[in-house]
């Protein structure tokens, strides 16, 4: 098994592109799913004031004289035995977008060119495959093989791909700088220019593009306005062009190609540890750490499976995030085989340089093997299983304390250690039946989940307002209690005791 490591792009490195065209993209998605289209001439159709007009044509079809644009009558006319189908408008966007997302395994950077094309950057990629050749033979290969009529290019720009692909019967390949010369001989269109220029410039003899690039710029902008020279200079890589991709490449990811499918456990960890060196690098070099990360597998069979973790502090430690990883490779389905892993650190954080001594080390939570310790605990038991809570500004029970968001966060406040409190609060308070002497004494004894308390020592009352500018309610009066067995309990009265006003009585924690 052979693991190859990722491309990392860099500023100087020469760009380089592939566009893919999909001449028949979907007659060939009809004829996939109805296997009996294959061998005979259909149309896809759509009403167009009244008439029913033809949106595409298979290529059986089109090899008959039958084109777009033209009435279902006229075909009929051209082919009598021609099948009609009902167009599906929105059916080639989706496909593409589905198609450049399945293109991820070739590059990171992956865009839809409507109506029938895919745009990759592909800069710094073509070498894990073996060089340029097989790269684009592989994607041409494996999409052919799916079932799609395909033709594609590589050049130093997208106009240039973009036109040898479905101009040009010669190259597909061209190196940069050799962008002009590639093009001479194609006619106008293939600069992706509007119909009407493309009709303008036939018509005045420049069949071809270079019949018209030796002119002076400004006798070009005068007679054809300033959209031919922009695509030219995009074609030619004068002017960059901007591809918007269907994925934007996370800024902390990893990429590993493999040229054999890695089925194992054994392959996911080996290739799991390469990709972590690799991000740890990049993260130490910037002095951060991961605070939430995945790692997703593409499968050949076109399928992807991901596993994620998290941290309680920002760590690149490739020891402990592996170990986090480790406990959930098992959930992995390989399938026939893994082709393409991607790790990514989709949450990071600064990772502050803590102080070591010679004699000692940190004993409280800035201690990184506690934060270790945690993470692993919640690898195997979940996340949020364990839970630190700081004290908050309110004296009302359920409000006094929050969920910390990380080890490191520090409390606005102190403690309240006054008074006495339960280590176990209930989340909401519950209704207990009490006997008490009235109007302010303890409770004698209480019911609670039909057991029978006899109280045997009472300390209180202890009044806590409610919050009247947060929401409106009656006052508490807490106890706390023992029972006869020794357990102790805090309750409270709600409000006052009234003639009118029936007294309640609720359980709120236990203590120690």
């Amino acid at each position: 098994m052979h693991l190859l490591f990722n491309c990392v792009k860099q500023h100087n490195m020469r760009k380089r592109f592939v566009t893919i065209w999909f001449p028949h993209l979907k007659t060939d998605w009809f004829s996939k799913q109805q296997p009996a289209l294959q061998k005979i001439p259909f149309v896809l159709t759509v009403a167009d004031h009244g008439r029913m007009i033809v949106a595409e044509a298979n290529s059986i079809a089109q090899s008959k004289g039958i084109t777009s644009g033209i009435t279902v009558a006229d075909a009929r006319v051209i082919e009598p035995l021609l099948q009609v189908l009902d167009d599906k408008p929105a059916l080639a966007l989706k496909l593409l977008a589905s198609m450049a997302k399945w293109c991820i395994r070739y590059t990171p950077v992956t865009a839809v060119d409507a109506p029938d094309g895919l745009v990759l950057d592909v800069s710094g990629c073509a070498h894990l495959w073996g060089g340029e050749q097989t790269y684009l033979k592989d994607i041409i290969t494996r999409l052919t093989n799916a079932g799609y009529t395909v033709r594609a290019a590589m050049a130093g720009t997208v106009g240039t791909a973009w036109a040898l692909a479905r101009f040009s019967n010669n190259a597909s390949i061209i190196e940069n700088g050799n962008e002009a010369f590639a093009l001479q001989q194609l006619p106008p269109a293939a600069l992706r220019l509007d119909d009407l220029l493309v009709q303008h410039l036939h018509k005045l003899g420049l069949n071809t593009i270079g019949s018209f690039t030796a002119m002076q710029r400004s006798a070009l902008r005068r007679r054809f306005g300033q959209e031919l020279l922009k695509k030219l200079d995009q074609t030619l890589g004068f002017e960059d062009e901007v591809i918007i991709p269907v994925q934007p490449p996370e800024p902390y990811q990893e990429w590993l190609p493999c040229f054999d499918p890695v089925g194992t456990a054994t392959g996911i960890e080996i290739a799991l540890k390469q990709l972590l060196e690799k991000l740890h690098h990049r993260l130490a070099k910037e002095g951060k750490g991961v605070r939430a990360a995945s790692l997703t597998c593409y499968r050949i069979d076109g399928k992807t499976t991901q596993i994620s973790i998290g941290t309680n502090r920002p760590s690149n430690s490739t020891v402990h995030l592996f170990k986090l990883f480790e406990l959930k490779i098992p959930g992995i389905e390989p399938g026939l085989g893994i082709e393409l892993f991607i790790l990514e650190a989709s949450k990071t954080e600064d990772v502050a340089a803590l102080q070591e001594t010679l004699w000692h080390g940190t004993s409280d939570l800035e201690d990184p093997e506690i934060a270790e310790l945690l993470d692993r605990i919640e690898g195997k038991l979940g996340r949020n299983v364990v839970q630190r809570y700081l004290p908050a500004e309110h004296y009302w029970p359920e409000r006094s304390f929050k969920i910390a968001d990380s080890l490191s966060e520090k409390p606005d406040t102190i403690w309240r250690s006054g008074k006495q409190r339960p280590v176990h609060l209930l989340p909401q308070p519950e209704l207990v039946q009490v006997t008490a002497p009235i109007p302010d004494y303890p409770p004698m004894h209480f019911r609670y989940r039909n057991k029978l308390h006899k109280i045997t020592k009472a300390d209180g009352p202890e009044r806590i307002e409610r919050a009247w500018w947060l929401d409106g309610g009656q006052h508490r009066d807490y106890y706390c209690v023992e029972d006869e067995d020794g357990h102790r309990y805090w309750l409270f009265r709600l409000g006052h005791y009234g003639a009118d006003t029936p007294h309640a009585w609720f359980i709120h924690g236990f203590f120690a």
